[in-house]
């Protein structure tokens, strides 16, 4: 049995698209592309962006659960999941996203028994929402909805190591107190210039791939790559 806890982002990291940006382009009232640009400029932080972005959705639950049907996963992740279940490295999502699109997918493909920690998605009207946040913290440096820093702080007594698989902004808080990183896009970068202990993935294929040396500790001995100047990153 492994002594690696595996947390896990969710949009653009399992899901193949980024879950929320797919439901503001097809349901978003206009303004929602105005508060992405303040973000990407950063005049405002993720949780005030995405709560200002969700409030903007004219949707159905219907339409929602009809969009949500039609999105993908990354192909490799059940044998991901699979591998990982049967030598005892428990998996956590964390995800500045939205839970209840969070908690469709993986019912839809039978990952439901996965723990989830997410932005809590309400629905105050036949067609309005709007974007709780019960895992945000006064301290977080993104000024993220769900600070998963804090959220892996909390829980780091119980842990042996941690890996964490993530792509974007929202993962670089919890990529530096991790013990090593499966990192894709924007993270392989943060991760380079911040002297990170990581290995760049472009899939799940590729991240089940390592898992054994992750186990066995050879990745751990994998030299750290110089730091590069930060870049300056906008993904999520």
């Amino acid at each position: 049995m492994s002594d690696w806890t595996l947390l896990c982002d969710f949009d653009g990291t399992i899901s193949v698209e980024d879950t929320t940006d797919t439901l503001l382009e097809r349901f978003g009232k206009p303004g929602w592309e105005k508060l992405e640009d303040e973000w990407k400029a950063g005049r405002i932080g993720s949780r005030e962006c995405m709560a200002g972005q969700v409030a903007l959705l004219d949707m159905s639950r219907a339409e929602l659960d009809k969009h949500l049907t039609e999105r993908a996963i990354d192909p490799g992740f059940a044998a991901f999941v699979a591998y990982a279940k049967a030598h005892g490295m428990p998996i956590e999502i964390l995800s500045d996203g939205l839970d209840y699109a969070i908690h469709f997918i993986l019912q839809h493909y039978d990952f439901d028994y996965l723990h989830v920690t997410a932005n809590r998605l309400e629905q105050i009207g036949d067609r309005r929402w709007r974007l709780g946040f019960p895992n945000s913290s006064a301290t977080c440096r993104a000024n993220s909805g769900t600070c998963k820093c804090t959220v892996n702080a909390k829980a780091q007594g119980s842990r042996s190591r941690v890996l964490m698989i993530g792509d974007g902004a929202s993962d670089f808080c919890v990529a530096e107190s991790a013990d090593f990183v499966f990192a894709k896009g924007k993270l392989i970068d943060y991760c380079r210039a911040k002297n990170i202990a990581h290995a760049p993935i472009k899939d799940f294929a590729e991240a089940l791939a390592l898992l054994p040396a992750l186990a066995s500790g050879k990745l751990a001995a994998v030299s750290r790559p110089p730091a590069a100047p930060l870049p300056n990153v906008v993904s999520a």
